[in-house]
């Protein structure tokens, strides 16, 4: 297989220049697919695809005809970003995570860029995100956002935007780490001549800002990841990133409140556990605090926690930094209470619930990209060119109803990154989401997940729009010693979780969180 009959179409291109050169980066990569015997790429991609399975890299669709648990398709051409790219993204998230930071903590406490009117308080009063059950708290270290996946695009100019902030429980790391592992399995020489980056470190990252959050008397904090359940869509990932860590993986079921500190029910009694990385949605975490039909909380936890006695990451309440509604402040957030301008610009983005800007809604329909402001995976969207005019009514209809609850966008090109389609290459829509750990200091994970719209001409990449991924390489333009992958051991404990022996099946609620 070669690059002869590839063409960027008028788009922005990864890997290839307008005039179908490749871009110096990739070069390297290029020439040695190019100059492999014929159907060994080919091979190559079959065999990358048995090794995900293998590893058990699933994730789940609800109500897929198909059934619950679906391998993410996985393509093994590679997006390549480069070493001055990534200095730019690298800083511009830097720069956005703490100013979000400190408008959740101002939100909570002082209000004071609501007084000043830089961001409505109707704004923030309406988000469905907002917890009142926060007013006043004071997270371990200040840090409200300590785990975050920020989806970036690249639109024909060559610029990255930031298309939406994912603050609560951002998925998708586990297939960044189980990529990689086979990418340079499928082109080693080609990925160590070329100095990418290496992404192995994140689990060791992740602890050290979960532990970060313990209270420093605590020398050997105990740590769980809270799970909804095996029926949750990212399920994997949960259990994955608790055996890279070497931590618990818990649910709600495993955990007690007693004595006014939290403990993980054992083979062996009761065990203190000291932080929490939570991955199930606020409403869930305390029947007692939030939604009181909760069969995967903690009841009692949220008193614990205002107590300092346990530490949440993300602490509850960030969603009000993501809800889509929100993000269209974000620069002046950003300007607020730094001074800067953004690194990183938005999307030009209209406000439904502002009367001019949602007549010109209603009157582009077919010309924009219409949002649910709180939801997720590709779900609640409406990509005008692309709907019926049925589709646009209805949306029409959603939008007069609720306006509040809508935002509107150009629709953007988006940069394409060649993919094996057949026994060729095409031309395939990608974004990509970095992830950002908020510890002691700020770290961006270098590269990210990249997800690729699998059907021609698609714009949704999520994954449970039909969306596939790719590996990410950021080129670094120092020397890199050589570094290897984890092994995928498994977790050996001597205290194992009472529902590590069996699954309840008696609410529909494990798929309750708002992984994304």
């Amino acid at each position: 297989m070669n690059f002869s009959a590839y063409l960027t179409q008028g788009y922005y291109d990864e890997l290839f220049q307008e005039n179908g050169v490749p871009r110096p980066d990739a070069e390297l990569l290029i020439k040695k697919i190019e100059s492999l015997p014929e159907n060994d790429l080919l091979l190559k991609q079959k065999a990358a695809e048995t090794a995900l399975l293998q590893m058990g890299n699933t994730f789940a669709v609800y109500g897929s005809k198909e059934g619950t648990e679906k391998i993410l398709p996985f393509d093994i051409i590679p997006r390549i970003v480069s070493s001055s790219d990534w200095q730019t993204i690298e800083r511009g998230l830097k720069q956005r995570i703490y100013a979000l930071n400190l408008f959740i903590n101002d939100v909570y406490h002082d209000r004071k860029i609501l007084k000043d009117k830089v961001v409505p308080e109707d704004l923030i009063m309406s988000c469905t995100t907002y917890r009142k059950q926060c007013e006043g708290f004071n997270p371990p270290k200040g840090i409200w956002c300590h785990v975050t996946g920020t989806d970036l695009i690249r639109d024909n100019d060559g610029r990255f935007y930031v298309l939406e902030d994912n603050m609560r429980c951002p998925s998708g790391v586990s297939y960044v780490l189980e990529n990689r592992q086979v990418l340079k399995r499928t082109f080693p020489q080609v990925f160590a001549d070329s100095n990418v980056r290496p992404v192995e470190e994140y689990p060791n990252k992740l602890l050290a800002t979960l532990e970060n959050l313990a209270p420093s008397t605590i020398s050997s904090p105990k740590i769980g990841v809270l799970t909804p359940g095996m029926y949750n869509s990212a399920y994997f990932e949960h259990s994955f990133l608790a055996q890279q860590m070497g931590v618990e993986l818990v649910e709600g079921q495993d955990l007690v409140v007693s004595d006014g500190f939290v403990y993980m029910r054992t083979t062996k009694g009761l065990k203190r556990i000291d932080v929490i990385y939570r991955r199930l949605d606020d409403d869930f975490i305390d029947p007692k605090a939030f939604r009181a039909d909760s069969m995967l909380g903690i009841p009692g936890i949220m008193e614990v926690y205002r107590l300092g006695r346990v530490a949440m990451a993300n602490a509850p309440g960030t969603g009000i930094a993501d809800d889509k509604a929100v993000y269209a402040y974000v620069p002046k957030i950003i300007k607020y209470y730094m001074n800067e301008d953004a690194i990183l610009p938005n999307v030009t983005t209209f406000l439904c619930r502002e009367d001019k800007e949602r007549a010109y809604v209603l009157a582009n329909l077919d010309k924009l990209v219409v949002k649910a402001a709180n939801e997720s995976g590709g779900y609640g969207m409406l990509i005008g060119p692309h709907a019926s005019r049925q589709e646009r009514e209805e949306f029409a209809q959603l939008i007069e109803k609720n306006p509040r609850n809508y935002i509107a966008q150009p629709t953007i090109s988006l940069s394409r990154v060649p993919t094996i389609v057949d026994n060729h290459f095409e031309g395939r829509h990608v974004d990509l989401r970095p992830y950002i750990l908020y510890g002691e200091e700020i770290y961006v994970l270098p590269g990210g997940l990249t997800r690729v719209a699998l059907k021609k001409g698609s714009l949704v990449v999520n994954s449970s729009q039909g969306g596939g991924t790719k590996d990410t390489w950021v080129i670094n333009s120092e020397p890199q010693p050589s570094t290897s992958e984890p092994p995928l051991e498994s977790q050996s404990r001597l205290e194992q979780p009472f529902s590590s022996q069996f699954q309840s099946t008696t609410s529909k609620q494990s798929k309750g969180g708002s992984d994304a």
